[in-house]
């Protein structure tokens, strides 16, 4: 990345102390805006500038540019490497590229998956099965180059843009791409263009586009999990489908306020007691970053179901939240229903009366079920 591009940046979060990046829609864009450009004039602008949607201008340096001027018809490839800043975005350091080559007076602006880019096999995505999976805002913004740059080099603007990634079949491994039916490579996302850092805006996407496909499905019964055992531990339970398994991660308010505005007849939330003692507290970010185990609630909230003072003060001073598990499971107490129970609450507080109705299951770190609510 450029020192324009950096620069750019750093005063968007400057507050922060953290470098923002730029989606893979934004560097598709830069890379397509520069193919069009050399299939016009015979020359990659390099830096390539494009304009983002909140008016951002950031310059893109080219990784590749290939010209191929045989005795068909010209195609230009232009390759950015992804920068996500310092976000811990999987993406970071891939190569986008875009390969632009003329198509027939109107014929518009037609979109292909290339290599690393997937391919859309299930409905209630915001594109059509069968598509490549470039999200709309990318798109959109393709578009809007493509004509700025026919308007500037008298081109007609009907062109064939294939946007691929190296190595993106690969890096889709580590994303929701395949449980959400994107198969063959990664997702172009991106609706402002740039990466906040841990702001996991891509996660919270796949978290809704879950949704959207289960919904789509006709699936009625869906699973927020906080992680691969607790997946596990659900699966065991439900005998769920792989699609109805939402990764909800450390982001309870995710699942809970998109599924309050599109509603499925039943929520399981299923996770680790720790991190539910914290939704049964009122956070909806569950990370240990944003919010901490309240051992004094866990306390209070023995009281309730018949632990003593000792008991209590015990609790207040444990180490963990497991450890005050296992204290109140030795007296007897049900801190793990009790937990669930609250944590179902604070679901329904949130879902404001959705017609969505919600279990909870807490999990210690085997998998075994230590409350339900």
């Amino acid at each position: 990345m450029n020192a324009e591009a950096r620069g750019g940046r750093s005063a968007q979060l400057k507050h922060t102390g953290l470098r923002p990046g730029w989606t893979t829609g934004a560097c598709a864009t830069a890379a397509t805006t520069a193919a069009y450009t050399a299939l016009l004039t015979g020359d990659f602008p390099d830096p390539v500038s494009i304009t983002l949607p909140k008016g951002q201008t950031p310059a893109f340096a080219l990784a590749v540019e290939e010209l191929t001027a045989g005795p068909g018809e010209p195609v230009a490839t232009a390759g950015v490497v992804k920068d996500a800043g310092d976000d811990p975005d999987v993406t970071h350091g891939a190569l986008v590229r875009s390969t632009v080559r003329r198509l027939p007076p109107g014929s518009g602006v037609v979109f292909r998956a290339g290599p690393g880019v997937g391919t859309v096999t299930l409905p209630g995505l915001p594109l059509e099965v069968g598509e490549p999976a470039v999200n709309p805002v990318p798109r959109r913004l393709m578009r809007e180059h493509v004509e700025r740059v026919a308007a500037e080099h008298d081109g007609s603007g009907d062109v064939e843009i294939t946007v691929s990634v190296d190595h993106g079949e690969e890096i889709a491994r580590s994303t929701w791409n395949g449980r959400l039916g994107i198969l063959g490579g990664l997702s172009i996302l991106g609706t402002t263009g740039v990466v906040v850092p841990y702001s996991c805006s891509a996660w919270i996407d796949s978290i809704r586009r879950g949704v959207d496909v289960a919904r789509a499905a006709g699936l009625t019964h869906v699973a927020g999990c906080t992680g691969s055992t607790s997946e596990k531990t659900v699966t065991a339970e439900y005998d769920l489908p792989d699609i109805a398994l939402l990764d909800m991660g450390d982001f309870a308010g995710a699942v809970l306020k998109y599924v309050r505005r599109h509603p499925v007849a039943r929520l399981t939330i299923c996770g680790g007691f720790a991190k539910l003692s914290k939704l049964a507290a009122g956070h909806l970010d569950l990370h240990s970053a944003r919010s901490q185990v309240d051992k004094p609630f866990l306390a209070a909230l023995a009281r309730t179901g018949g632990a003593d003072k000792e008991l209590a003060a015990r609790i207040t001073t444990a180490n963990t939240g497991l450890e005050a598990l296992r204290l109140c499971e030795a007296a007897g107490v049900p801190l793990g229903d009790l937990v669930a129970a609250r944590a179902r609450d604070e679901a329904l507080a949130v879902l404001r009366g959705a017609p969505v109705a919600v279990d909870v299951i807490c999990i210690d770190r085997a998998g075994a079920v230590v409350g339900r609510g």
